[in-house]
């Protein structure tokens, strides 16, 4: 999965969530990242995508979009 598949990404107060373009939406909750978790609002908010996923440079986290819908 890449970037060329998403439609939409947005942040709530508990979560990050991806739509793909067929769709399907995935979250990733934050209190599942102690890095996330820990972030203020601004800082889960300052989100840079790249190819394959999401980077919150402020925090030094990396989320892949494969994640989003691959849980074990």
């Amino acid at each position: 999965m890449n970037r060329t598949q998403i439609a939409k990404i947005w942040v709530t107060d508990s979560a990050i969530w991806i739509e793909l373009n067929d769709g399907r939406r995935g979250k990733e909750l934050f209190a599942d990242y102690p890095r996330l978790r820990l972030a203020n609002d601004n800082q889960r908010r300052n989100y840079r995508l790249s190819y394959f996923g999401i980077h919150w440079p402020e925090i030094d986290e990396d989320l892949s979009f494969e994640g989003f819908f691959h849980k074990v």
